[in-house]
């Protein structure tokens, strides 16, 4: 029997259903959280063989105990998972200290952590990226101003190491050039010649020999840094390669997404990869319509979008996980009618023209799911969230303007 150590099984809120698709093939899922048993989903109880209780999910002594105890009692282990940015780094710690094969170790975690390390595999992918240079504070001051008069200005700034959109931004002249390296920087930095383009992600979920038995496509046409930094709402969609693209060519991006996949060596989980496709030609980059890639996170997409996915292909991601665990290879139909999925996204403090309630009507039959993201997702995603699929794009991308349409 697989022994499968799940790492945060309560948290995000959604991830029970990885639990239950695995339990259902017969694995045997153990689960290490932060919230007590009596605080859990009732269906992640009953998918769960044991779960283990610890305070602190970055405590590592805590976690080694807890691995150790499950290892004691059941055997060899043989995942150890959280499918989450924060702990990717210490489940390749614990895998390396239980010897668990199946997944990234230590010496693995700066291709998957630094954007700057990213590009050498992009590379050997045949995939394009920006130039870029890392700054660690005003020491590098004279380099990126060499770099700055090679690509020009707009540059665009974040961590090198980091999650999300957080602290990620436009230098739009000199003004601001120097205003960053005024301050202290908290941790290395990644300075990119800026592209005007939407990001268009690589999803997928991959076999023990790194080809892809499911692949999928997510599009997001206002970038993240806009949605946190401006604190606007947002929309984006899941477009199955099935359907037609309104921003790229599919063939071309299907295959440097496999050959990215296949670089970076990934095996046996759900991957996220993001590319930028140009709405504008970059000389001595790319043209307009063209991608470049971004980076590569080693989980599924954010939020509730694995669930936005699967109102897409009209199949679940979670099961076709559990069966590449299982048994290497994807069981479900997937023949199955596919669609655009919208998740549009609304905020409080915004007044907007159309109620909930008429949002709902007009929304009829397409609308799939609704509800409120969680706090700590709100400055990200929005406080409201409607997901709706359509056959038409232009249908679901009209019913996304109007359900964000704003009072003057």
């Amino acid at each position: 029997m697989i022994n499968f150590v799940f790492v945060s099984p309560n948290f995000p809120a959604r991830y029970f259903k990885w639990v239950e698709s695995l339990a259902a093939r017969g694995i045997r899922v153990l689960g290490i959280g932060d919230s007590p048993y009596n605080e859990l989903n009732p269906r992640l109880i009953g998918a769960l063989t044991e779960y283990y209780f610890t305070p602190d999910l970055g405590d590592y002594p805590a976690m080694e105990k807890a691995v150790a105890y499950f290892e004691n009692k059941y055997g060899h282990i043989d995942y150890i998972e959280s499918d989450n940015e924060w702990w990717l780094e210490q489940d390749a710690r614990l895998r390396e200290r239980f010897n668990v094969s199946t997944g990234f170790h230590p010496n693995d975690m700066r291709k998957i952590k630094a954007k700057s390390a990213m590009k050498e595999y992009f590379q050997k992918a045949g995939a394009k990226t920006m130039r870029y240079l890392v700054v660690k504070g005003k020491e590098d001051k004279e380099k990126a101003i060499a770099f700055q008069k090679e690509v020009g200005f707009p540059l665009f700034v974040k961590p090198d190491i980091g999650v999300g959109a957080n602290d990620s931004y436009r230098l739009k002249d000199q003004k601001d050039f120097d205003a960053f390296f005024e301050k202290k920087l908290p941790c290395p930095y990644i300075m990119e010649e800026y592209i005007k383009g939407v990001v268009v992600s690589f999803d997928g979920i991959c076999d023990d020999e790194s080809n892809c038995p499911f692949i999928v496509t997510d599009h997001f046409p206002i970038p993240p840094e806009v949605i946190v930094n401006e604190n606007t709402d947002d929309y984006y969609y899941t477009n199955p390669f099935e359907l037609p693209m309104q921003d790229l060519d599919p063939v071309a991006f299907e295959k440097t997404g496999r050959a990215v996949v296949k670089s970076f060596g990934i095996r046996k989980r759900f991957f996220h990869i993001e590319f930028f496709v140009l709405t504008e030609d970059k000389p001595g980059l790319a043209k307009k319509g063209e991608f470049v890639a971004l980076e590569c996170n080693m989980r599924p997409p954010g939020g509730y979008t694995p669930d936005l996915i699967d109102y897409g292909i009209s199949a679940s991601v979670y099961e076709i996980y559990a069966d590449i665990v299982a048994y290497n290879e994807n069981r479900q139909d997937m023949s199955k009618e596919k669609y655009y999925s919208f998740a549009i996204s609304r905020r409080d403090e915004i007044a907007y023209v159309y109620s909930e309630e008429e949002v709902l009507a007009k929304g009829g039959e397409h609308i799939m799911a609704k509800g409120r993201y969680p706090d700590h997702l709100a400055d990200d995603m929005g406080n409201i969230y409607y997901f709706a699929r359509f056959k038409d794009f232009e249908e679901g991308r009209a019913f996304s303007e109007m359900a964000r349409e704003k009072k003057r």
